[in-house]
C-alpha cells in the first residue's frame, strides 16, 4: 500500500512558476514509476509527466514539454513537478499517481494509487 500527499499547489500569474511535491509512505517507494495527471473542471484527468522508478527515464504530455520537469528522489519518497512559464490553461487539480511497475507509465489506467489532489490556479 502506498499513500500519496501532494502539495506546492497555489495561485500564480501566467509566466509564472510553480514547483508541486508529492511524498509518499512506505519503503517501496523507489520500485514504483510515478506520474502526474491534471483535470480541470469538466475535463477528463489528463497525463501531464511520468518518470520511471530509477529518475532515468521521463515522458511528457506535448503541452508542457519544455516547461514542466519531472524529477524524484527516492531518498526522501518524494516526486517533483516543476512548472516553468505557467499559462492559464494549466490551471487544474493535479494529481500525484504511483504504478506497480519500474517504467514510464503514461496510462491512467495502470496507475495504481493516487493522491488527493492539489489545485492549481494560473491567471492571465
Amino acid at each position: 500500500q502506498v499513500q500519496l500527499v501532494e502539495s506546492g499547489g497555489g495561485l500564480v500569474q501566467a509566466g509564472g512558476s510553480l514547483r508541486l511535491s508529492c511524498a509518499a509512505s512506505g519503503r517501496t517507494f523507489s520500485s514504483y514509476a510515478m506520474g502526474w495527471f491534471r483535470q480541470a473542471p469538466g475535463k477528463e484527468r489528463d497525463f501531464v509527466a511520468a518518470i520511471s522508478w530509477s529518475g532515468g527515464a521521463t515522458h511528457y504530455e506535448d503541452s508542457v514539454k519544455g516547461r514542466f520537469t519531472i524529477s524524484r528522489d527516492n531518498a526522501k519518497n518524494t516526486v517533483y513537478l516543476q512548472m516553468n512559464s505557467l499559462k492559464p490553461e494549466d490551471t487544474a487539480v493535479y494529481y500525484c499517481a504511483a504504478a506497480r511497475t519500474m517504467d514510464v507509465v503514461t496510462t491512467r489506467q495502470r496507475y495504481d494509487y493516487w493522491g488527493q489532489g492539489t489545485q492549481v490556479t494560473v491567471s492571465s
